[in-house]
């Protein structure tokens, strides 16, 4: 049976906004057509109606599932490396609850996402990810700064991704301050040559960049405190993002992560590089970690594949993209919502390569449909909500 839904606003982000437009979408939720007004709709039809604005369904492309026993464990606007710290002793006491992710996994697909990124240092989230009405995409994180480990870690990663199967996963780095070249280089090698999706924390601190231009900062004393010696390490003089890249794939998809200290010299790198280069943000996560957000400024004149996440309960009240999308239009009110919605649309599942199901609303794909209330036109407001139609 074909449902049909009209809103003040159809936003199907592949192409301009129709106003009181109305989607037809069968039993499986295939999109069958999109009207622009109810003359071409087959007579005898019901069309429900909303106020607000229909767009597709939404794509996380930053979530950490397994730390969603963690919500509201960690202090808020500490910086990273206290949240670090906070993680790793909380992680040695508390057993990864399934309970906590199931919760976060309904709370996702009630917020109208339908498919995720998520990272994972283990096992814990197989069997919710497998029960999950969400398609689920899995980045093992690799872990290692100590070259004479790097083998070891890169082969119990390839365990570990083995066991996820038959879910996709691929492994990745965690972040430049905590994986030695060695593991960079094992990485490209056998991951990148197959194609496979890459994700990376990128300049959330900038303790980051100083460790990577002078070898000094907050990263040399907490190496010390977790007694990792770091003398093979040599500074770059420049930051992270210009040292890390070139050890990866030319032809790889690779998504930054935060991008809170990316400087318009590190922009300029990517562009050069001619890389296949996707930006994600998560401003709620950056606000409760380090009080601080992207100059999303930079971002906008150089047409890059932008994309948002949630990142965890552990350093989010929710995991709820539009929640993101709100953020970012309080904090840069230049941001017009029909450009914006691509950010949490179509171009995570471009990134994900599953815009042939997702990401927009266009006849033949499945992309899900959410209403979001409580709007003025195309513009959100403090009280805008998200719905699940379909």
């Amino acid at each position: 049976m074909t449902k049909y839904f009209s809103a003040d606003y159809i936003l199907p982000v592949s192409g301009s906004p129709i106003k009181k437009g109305i989607v037809a979408v069968d039993s499986t939720g295939e999109i069958v057509n999109i009207y622009s007004d109810v003359n071409g709709i087959p007579g005898g039809n019901e069309v429900e109606r909303f106020d607000g604005i229909i767009v597709p369904g939404f794509i996380n492309t930053h979530c950490h599932l397994e730390l969603s026993g963690l919500y509201k464990k960690i202090p808020q606007k500490l910086g990273l490396i206290p949240f670090i710290k906070d993680v790793i002793a909380s992680r040695k006491t508390t057993k990864d609850s399934e309970a906590a992710m199931l919760e976060a996994d309904t709370q996702m697909y009630e917020n109208g996402i339908v498919a995720v990124a998520d990272v994972a240092n283990s096992i814990s989230s197989k069997e919710v990810k497998l029960k999950s009405k969400i398609h689920y995409h899995t980045f093992i994180e690799l872990i290692c700064f100590e070259p004479e480990k790097a083998k070891d870690v890169f082969r119990d990663g390839g365990d570990l991704m083995e066991t996820f199967a038959p879910l996709k996963a691929s492994l990745v780095p965690h972040a430049p301050y905590s994986v030695c070249k060695e593991l960079f280089r094992f990485i490209s090698k056998f991951c990148g040559k197959s194609g496979e999706l890459l994700t990376i924390h990128n300049q959330e601190t900038e303790e980051e960049n100083k460790l990577y231009r002078y070898k000094t900062g907050g990263f040399i004393d907490f190496y010390k405190d977790i007694n990792l010696n770091v003398d093979f390490f040599k500074p770059q003089a420049r930051n992270s993002l210009q040292s890390f890249i070139p050890l990866l794939p030319d032809k790889q998809k690779v998504m930054l992560v935060h991008n809170i200290y990316t400087s318009m010299k590190d922009i300029y790198f990517i562009r050069r590089s001619g890389r296949d280069v996707s930006w994600c943000f998560c401003p709620n996560a950056n606000l409760y970690i380090e009080d601080r957000l992207p100059k999303v400024e930079m971002f906008l004149f150089n047409d890059f594949n932008i994309t948002l996440g949630t990142d965890s309960l552990a350093s989010n009240d929710k995991l709820c993209i539009l929640s993101e999308l709100k953020t970012l239009h309080e904090y840069f009110p230049m941001l017009n919502l029909t450009e914006t919605i691509a950010w949490a649309t179509l171009n995570g599942a471009k990134f994900l390569r599953l815009d042939d199901k997702f990401g927009s609303i266009e006849k033949g794909k499945k992309p899900g449909l959410n209403l979001i209330t409580n709007v003025q036109g195309l513009n959100l407001t403090p009280e805008s909500k998200v719905k699940k139609l379909i």
